[in-house]
């Protein structure tokens, strides 16, 4: 049960979290240099597998191990943060290398936010897990 309120409660905020920051940061940041390749909605089905499985690698290697030792929520927020900057950085810096509008700008908006979110996410969903039991 414990990993269940783990998995949704990390979900949750990782959800809402990237939500608000989508439309508020990321679009418009995006909309500015590749504003012709953005769709006007997002496609649902491949952001709930993506949302779905990233939460899922994020419990794997940090939620999941810190609710079994014990680890403090520092360690938890370092930790998440490391497995977005990965994953963020391997999606922006691949772009920028290999994507002709992609800029400098749009890497350190979506990198900073991809690991501060990452962080965040793990931390509230530790928190959360450990607080209902």
């Amino acid at each position: 049960m414990t990993l269940l309120i783990l998995y949704v409660a990390t979900f949750a905020v990782f959800l809402g979290l990237d939500y608000i920051a989508l439309t508020n940061l990321i679009k418009p940041t995006f909309e500015k240099d590749i504003a012709p390749l953005l769709l006007d909605s997002p496609r649902i089905g491949p952001a709930v597998v993506f949302y779905a499985f990233y939460v899922g690698v994020l419990l794997w290697f940090v939620s999941w191990p810190a609710m079994q030792a014990d680890k403090s929520l520092l360690w938890v927020f370092a930790s998440g943060a490391l497995i977005g900057a990965m994953a963020y950085g391997t999606y922006e810096f691949t772009n920028l290398a290999t994507l002709k509008d992609w800029t400098w700008r749009m890497v350190a908006t979506d990198f900073t936010w991809g690991t501060f979110l990452t962080g965040t996410s793990a931390t509230a969903g530790v928190a959360i897990a450990r607080a209902i039991g």
